[in-house]
């Protein structure tokens, strides 16, 4: 789920960690599945860019092998569950702007579900580019702390050709044009290892500030969204003041 609030963990329910873990699982075993359906059946990661993407940010989520493996082989079989990708688009409470990537292999019964989600917690789902022109599409390369200083980071992501860098306690993130992903990928590995993360994103153009009295009914609305089987991925340009997200913890 993405959004901007100087609160690391948005999710801040607690005790749902094991669901949490279980749920981000599921859906990095799904992705593996699909690159190899969509990849020809090829389990091969080194001629499968797809493939060897899912699988580094599956291991770099701390996914055990044989979980990854299974769901290699389970794409490369006959028959089984033939997803398609989907994208939704809405609106949440206080006009926030938000995008649903989805996995799914029956489109009724996800289109029925994210619209409920919507609709249930004070938003609207809209039409296929009613809000995507909102945001960028981008590629996001994750790197741990020790990979490097601020500046070491920043050197390498200029040579690689990448757009912007982030550095903080928790790593860096780097962002590239969605057209020149993979090469930029390539060039950072090459110059400080196998990243944590690879994996395309939409930024947002400019966030839309979201008060108390709606900054609730609107987190509720992400959790729905997000607690679905079939959503990969929920980005929105909503933003949250420290004091709002700190209420809202404590409750």
């Amino acid at each position: 789920m993405a959004g901007h609030s100087k609160f690391k963990n948005i999710q801040h329910r607690k005790g749902r960690q094991d669901a949490i873990r279980s749920k981000m699982f599921s859906r990095l075993s799904k992705e593996i599945t699909v690159a190899v359906k969509m990849g020809a059946g090829v389990m091969d990661p080194d001629m499968n860019p797809r493939l060897r993407l899912a699988i580094q940010n599956a291991k770099g989520q701390s996914m055990p092998k044989d979980n990854i493996q299974r769901a290699v082989t389970k794409g490369a079989g006959a028959g089984g569950e033939d997803y398609e990708e989907i994208r939704y688009e809405g609106y949440g409470p206080g006009g926030v702007a938000i995008v649903v990537e989805a996995l799914t292999d029956n489109k009724n019964r996800s289109a029925s579900n994210i619209r409920s989600a919507f609709t249930k917690n004070g938003g609207q789902m809209g039409e296929s580019g009613s809000v995507a022109f909102m945001f960028d599409r981008m590629g996001e390369i994750t790197y741990k702390p020790d990979t490097g200083s601020e500046d070491d980071m920043m050197e390498a992501a200029i040579e690689a050709g990448a757009d912007d860098v982030t550095s903080d306690e928790d790593g860096h993130v780097i962002l590239c044009e969605f057209d020149s992903f993979g090469e930029v990928t390539k060039n950072l590995e090459e110059a400080l290892g196998e990243a944590e993360s690879v994996k395309s994103t939409w930024k947002p153009q400019n966030n839309t500030s979201v008060d108390e009295d709606k900054a609730g009914t609107l987190l509720k609305l992400l959790d729905a969204l997000d607690e679905d089987d079939d959503v990969q991925n929920v980005y929105s340009n909503f933003d949250i003041s420290d004091e709002v997200m700190a209420k809202l913890s404590a409750e």
